[in-house]
């Protein structure tokens, strides 16, 4: 499979982690969900990293590499931080597409960061993601 499918795959895994999160966090502290859900997620990973039996490369990654893996897992663990406590106090209807200004601040930081040159369909996508989230919260 493509680049595309796997993207898709994960707008709707990314979907269903809403509805389910938001339906787990009722009734407990965020944090403590946040902290099952990551269990969950440490586990499925090095369990398929074993299934494939790629683990054996993780001593040949370089120093580099693991700093920004490591800063990667930190932002996720603060996104998924707010995101849990965003869902606990707001719709996820709301909550959901406000999560999702992340892709126009990807493509934001993808050109200042990175160097990437965004194409017009990239710019006029992020700016519609943008405008679809205001409207989905202010109206």
């Amino acid at each position: 499979m493509k680049w595309p499918v796997f993207a898709v795959l994960s707008a709707v895994f990314a979907a269903l982690t809403a509805i389910f999160a938001k339906i787990g966090v009722a009734g407990i502290d965020s944090n403590v969900a946040v902290a099952i859900r990551t269990t969950v997620v440490v586990v499925f990973a090095w369990g398929l990293v074993s299934v494939q039996g790629t683990g054996a490369s993780v001593a040949d990654i370089p120093g580099r590499t693991w700093t920004f893996l490591v800063l990667s897992g930190i932002a996720t663990g603060l996104s998924w931080l707010c995101y849990f406590r965003a869902l606990q106090l707001g719709p996820a209807s709301r909550v959901a597409p406000l999560d999702k200004l992340s892709v126009p601040i990807a493509i934001f930081l993808a050109v200042v960061l990175l160097g990437e040159r965004p194409t017009a369909g990239v710019v006029i996508g992020g700016t519609l993601i943008l405008a679809g989230a205001v409207i989905a919260v202010a109206v």
